[in-house]
């Protein structure tokens, strides 16, 4: 019976972080232009199997920082989706950069305060609203 609550409890989870109806146009968003690659990492699916693709970069220029998901990135939809940088791929310590612009295309967050690269490894996507990790990507030295 205790297996069975579990398994139960577990589909409601994950039901009710999968699908939100948003826009899904690729918006097609790059690196600054004469901005220069520091960090870069592959998406890598959530624990609990998400579909994901792409790539996760973070390009400065200026002494300004952006994160940027290239033209192939995709993530499975669902409610409260929130970017992050984050210290741990299920994040506890992180920056937020605002909510996920789009389940797929290229996209640009800007950092507007300074965050250590060596300690923010990661970048996420995250359902805030039952905190649940979507994707990550660990964001190494270029």
């Amino acid at each position: 019976m205790k297996t069975f609550i579990t398994l139960l409890l577990s589909s409601l989870f994950l039901v009710s972080c999968i699908r939100e109806n948003t826009s899904t146009e690729d918006l097609m968003e790059m690196a600054p232009e004469n901005s220069v690659l520091k960090y870069s990492g592959n998406f890598m699916q959530g624990p609990y199997g998400n579909n994901v693709n792409g790539k996760a970069e973070i390009y400065e220029k200026n002494g300004t920082y952006t994160l940027v998901f290239d033209d192939k990135f995709t993530v499975s939809n669902g409610p409260d989706l929130y970017v992050y940088v984050s210290k741990e791929q299920q994040p506890s310590q992180f920056v937020s950069l605002g909510k996920l612009k789009s389940v797929n295309g290229g996209q640009t967050y800007t950092f507007t305060s300074s965050v250590n690269f060596d300690e923010y490894k990661y970048a996420v996507v995250h359902c805030q609203q039952y905190n649940h990790l979507f994707s990550y990507a660990l964001l190494e030295k270029k």
